[in-house]
C-alpha cells in the first residue's frame, strides 16, 4: 500500500523551490522528512528517547552525513564506506545544533538525535544551507517538547544584490557569505565570512535572510497541521522549591555582588564564589543535603548570576573590574620559535594564542573531498584546544568539533587577505596556551602577525573581539561588553565574535540568546566592537607593522614557471628520471600542475638555497631553449663523430646539435679532428631547420671570412639524364609493382 504523503513547497522567489514532505520514508523515527530543492535531497528524522537521562544536561546529538552514492561517487580510502564526519559536516552539525538546543526545556535530559544525510546530491545547490530547516521541520511533527519552529538560510550578495541560499557559483562571485539560523520573531544565530563589509550591511543581510526564514518557518507549521500535531509528550521534570530558591538568593546575592564589584583574577575569584556557595551549604544539615543538595547548587548558580548581570547593569563594572568597553591588557611578540617559518605569541588578560606558520607547495594543499564539494584549500588553519589551558586534566579524544568550529572561524577571518598570487601553500597552526575569553580571537590576532613574520604578503592586517550582551527586557536597559570573559560568555543574553580589517568586517559568529533582540541593539553592539577591533589592530601593529619582505633565511623559497605543454614530459623525464635526479642534485623540491584552462605547465619550486632554485630554473630555461634563425650562439664540443662534432649550447646546457664537417670550415675537411677538437668553445650560427633532414642546422664557416680565391662548388645535378615526362599523357603506362 502506497502510503499517504503530506507536502509544503516554498518558493524562493525566483524560480526556485524547496519542498518538504512526509510519510513515505522513515516512519519509525519519530518525525522525519524530505526536504529537496532541485536534484537535492535530504532526509531528517529525529528520536527521543522516552525515559530521562540520569545527567543534569540536554544529550542532544545532530549528526549530518553526505552519502558519496549522492552523487554518483565511491568513498576515497582502502575501505570504501563512509567513516568519520569530514571538517564540512562537523561544521553543519554545529550551525544546526546552535539554534536547536536553547529552544528544548532546561529540564529535558532525554537521549536526543536529529540526523540529517545528503541522500541525492545537485550541483546548483548546497545541501547544509536546508539542515536546519530539515531538522526543525521534523521536530514539528514530532511529539517533542519545543519551543517553536525555527530554519536557516544562507545569504550571499551578488553585484550590490542579496540572494537567498546561493549556488557555489554566485558565492565565488559574492562578497557576503552568512548563515542565519532564526525563528519567526527571533534571529539566534549568525556566522559568516565577508569581505570588509560595515557594520550596516551585515544587519542588512540578517534582515533579508529572516525575511525568508519566516516564510520557511510557515510552511512547516503548515505541514504540521496537514498532517496532525501531535500531543506534547509528558516528561518528568526536575524539582523546584519556590522558598529555597529565595533563601539562597537572599544568602548569595549579596556577598556575591561584593566579590565581583572587587575586580578579582580569574582563579582568585572562583576561589571566592566557591567559599560562598559552601559556607550556604553549611547552613543545612546532612539529611538536607541528601535530600535537596543538587537544589541548593542549582539555585546558588542562579543568584550568581543574578548578581554579576545587575552589576553590569547597574554600575556599568565587570567581574575583572573593568568597564564594559574596557579591553583587558595585551602583550605581542613575533619570532619566538627559531625553527618555524614564521611565529607569534597574543596574549589578552588571561588568553594567549601561539601560532605558527609553514610554508610548502601546491603538494600540501588541503584535499577536500565530499560528496558535494571537490576542492583543495592552500591556506588553512589548525586550531588546538588543550585541556592545561584552563588548568584543568582531562582526556584528549582526537580534534573536537569546538576546535573545528573556532579553527574555521579563524580561517575565514583571515583567508581574504591571503594575496591571490601568493605561490606557496599556507598552514597556520594556533597553538592556545591560556584561556579566559575569546581564544578564538586571539588566534586571529596571533595569526595575523606569523604570516606577517612568516614574510606573507598580507593585503592588510586582521584582528578579533568576543563580545557580550547583558539586558534586561522590563527595565529597558542594556550592556554591551567588550572583550569577555569565560565567565561573561554563559552568563549573557548573546556572545559574538567579530573580526575585520581598518576597513570592514572579514568575519562573524553570533549566538543571541534573548528573544526579540532589536536590530538596533544588534548595530550598536557591532560599532563598539569595532572600536575594540581598531583597538587590538594597533598593539598588533605596534608590535609588526607590515609584512617581512622575505621569508626566513631557514624558510622555504618559492619560485613559480610556467612552461609550454610539450615540455612537461621532457622536465620529469622516462619514469619520472630528470625531475628526481634534479630535485636530488639542487635540494630542491619540484612540482608540476596543469592549467585547467591554458593546459600550461605550472612548476613551483621550493627551497632554501638559491643557488639550488636557481638550477633549477636553468635546467628549464635549456628544456625550453628555441634558437632562433640567423642569431649567432657560443657551443661547447662535447662529441667527436667521423662526419662532424656534436656541440652544446653554452647558455642552454643539455641542448646539443650536430655541426656536420661541412660547416666547418670553407675548405674541405677530411678529419673533424683536423679543425675543432673536445672542450673547444666557439661560435656557430644558427641556419634554421634542413628541409632535406628536418633537423636543426648550424654552421661554424658562416661566420668565417671565405679564402681568397673560392669557389662554390656547381649545385648537385639530380635530373640524372631523366626525361621530363612533366605534362605527358601515361595513361597507357602499365602501372609498377610496389
Amino acid at each position: 500500500m502506497i502510503p499517504k504523503v503530506f507536502r509544503e513547497v516554498i518558493d524562493l522567489g525566483d524560480g526556485r523551490e524547496i519542498s518538504i514532505e512526509t510519510g513515505k520514508l522513515a516512519k519509525q523515527a519519530h518525525g522525519s522528512v524530505v526536504v529537496q530543492s532541485g536534484k537535492c535531497m535530504l532526509l531528517c528524522t529525529v528520536v527521543s528517547n522516552y525515559k530521562q537521562s540520569d545527567v543534569d544536561f540536554l544529550p542532544l546529538t545532530v549528526d549530518y552525513r553526505e552519502k558519496f552514492a549522492a552523487s554518483g561517487r565511491y568513498p576515497g580510502g582502502f575501505f570504501k564506506r563512509e567513516a568519520r564526519p569530514s571538517d564540512g559536516e562537523v561544521l553543519t552539525m554545529r550551525l544546526v545544533d546552535r539554534v536547536l538546543r536553547p529552544l528544548f526545556p532546561k529540564d529535558y535530559h532525554s537521549e536526543t538525535q536529529v540526523m540529517i544525510q545528503l541522500m541525492s546530491h545537485d550541483d546548483d545547490v548546497m545541501p547544509e544551507a536546508m539542515a536546519g530547516l530539515a531538522a526543525s521541520a521534523a521536530i514539528q511533527l514530532s511529539d517533542f517538547p519545543f519551543e517553536c519552529a525555527i530554519s536557516e538560510a544562507r545569504v550571499g550578495r551578488v553585484n550590490g544584490e542579496f540572494v537567498i541560499n546561493p549556488t557555489r557559483a554566485q558565492l565565488a562571485e559574492s562578497d557576503i557569505e552568512m548563515m542565519i539560523g532564526a525563528s519567526a520573531d527571533s534571529v539566534m544565530m549568525v556566522e559568516g565570512e565577508m569581505k570588509e563589509i560595515s557594520e550596516e550591511e551585515m544587519v542588512e543581510a540578517i534582515k533579508f535572510a529572516h525575511d525568508h526564514i519566516k516564510i520557511q518557518c510557515a510552511a512547516q507549521l503548515r505541514l504540521a497541521e496537514a498532517v496532525g500535531r501531535k500531543e506534547v509528550r509528558e516528561y518528568e521534570t526536575e524539582r523546584e522549591d519556590e522558598e529555597l530558591a529565595k533563601k539562597i538568593h537572599k544568602l548569595a546575592y549579596d556577598k556575591v555582588y561584593a566579590v565581583a564589584k572587587a575586580g578579582s583574577a580569574k582563579h582568585e575569584r572562583s576561589a571566592s564564589f566557591q567559599e560562598i556557595k559552601e559556607e550556604i551549604k553549611a547552613t543545612f544539615s546532612e539529611e538536607e543535603l541528601e535530600d535537596f543538595g543538587e537544589l541548593v547548587s542549582k539555585y546558588y548558580s542562579k543568584a550568581e548570576k543574578a548578581a554579576v548581570r545587575d552589576l553590569t547593569l547597574n554600575e556599568g563594572l565587570r567581574l575583572d573590574g573593568r568597564k564594559t568597553d574596557e579591553i583587558r591588557p595585551i602583550w605581542c611578540e613575533v619570532d619566538y620559535l627559531p625553527s618555524t617559518h614564521g611565529s607569534a605569541i597574543f596574549t589578552r588578560g588571561e588568553t594567549q594564542a601561539l601560532a605558527t606558520v609553514t610554508l610548502g607547495t601546491s603538494r600540501e594543499a588541503n584535499k577536500i573531498d565530499m560528496p558535494s564539494y571537490e576542492g583543495e584549500e592552500t591556506f588553512y588553519l589548525h586550531y588546538n584546544f588543550p585541556p592545561f589551558c584552563t588548568g584543568e586534566a582531562r582526556p584528549i579524544r582526537g580534534t573536537s568539533r569546538r576546535e573545528v568550529g573556532h579553527g574555521n572561524l579563524a580561517q575565514r577571518a583571515l583567508k581574504g587577505m591571503i594575496p591571490e598570487d601568493c605561490p606557496y601553500t599556507v598552514r597556520v597552526v594556533s597553538e592556545v596556551l591560556e584561556s579566559n575569553g575569546s581564544s578564538s580571537m586571539a588566534t586571529v590576532c596571533s595569526g595575523t602577525m606569523a604570516l606577517m613574520d612568516a614574510g606573507v604578503q598580507l593585503k592588510k592586517p586582521v584582528s578579533g573581539i568576543a563580545m557580550g550582551l547583558i539586558s534586561d527586557i522590563d527595565s529597558g536597559k542594556y550592556a554591551v561588553l567588550s572583550d569577555i570573559l569565560g565567565d561573561e560568555d554563559h552568563l549573557g543574553d548573546m556572545d559574538f565574535k567579530v573580526t575585520g580589517t581598518a576597513d570592514g568586517i572579514t568575519a562573524c559568529q553570533m549566538d543571541i540568546k534573548v528573544k526579540g533582540l532589536s536590530y538596533e541593539i544588534l548595530v550598536n553592539a557591532l560599532k563598539q566592537a569595532q572600536a575594540g577591533r581598531i583597538h587590538i589592530l594597533g598593539k598588533l601593529t605596534d608590535t609588526i607593522g607590515e609584512p617581512n619582505a622575505d621569508v626566513k633565511a631557514h624558510a622555504p623559497k618559492m619560485v613559480t614557471r610556467t612552461i609550454p605543454n610539450e615540455f612537461i614530459g621532457a622536465l620529469i623525464g622516462p619514469g619520472g628520471k630528470v625531475i628526481q635526479e634534479l630535485q636530488k642534485e639542487t635540494g630542491t623540491t619540484i612540482v608540476i600542475n596543469e592549467d585547467p584552462v591554458t593546459e600550461e605547465g605550472i612548476v613551483e619550486i621550493l627551497g632554501t638555497d638559491q643557488n639550488g632554485i636557481n638550477a633549477v630554473l636553468t635546467k628549464i630555461d635549456s628544456l625550453m631553449f628555441k634558437p632562433e634563425v640567423g642569431s649567432v650562439y657560443e657551443v661547447k664540443v662535447i662529441k667527436m663523430l667521423d662526419f662532424g662534432a656534436v656541440v652544446e649550447y653554452m647558455d642552454a646546457p643539455g641542448n646539443e646539435v650536430l655541426l656536420h664537417v661541412s660547416e666547418l670550415a670553407w675548405e674541405r675537411t677530411e678529419n673533424v679532428s683536423d679543425v675543432v677538437n673536445m672542450g673547444d668553445v666557439f661560435d656557430i650560427k644558427y641556419i634554421g631547420v634542413d628541409p632535406r633532414t628536418r633537423k636543426d642546422k648550424v654552421s661554424r664557416k658562416a661566420l668565417l671570412p671565405k679564402p681568397e680565391g673560392y669557389k662554390e662548388r656547381p649545385p648537385r645535378d639530380n635530373s640524372r639524364g631523366r626525361d621530363d615526362r612533366r605534362g605527358r599523357d601515361n595513361r597507357d603506362r602499365k602501372p609498377r609493382r610496389d
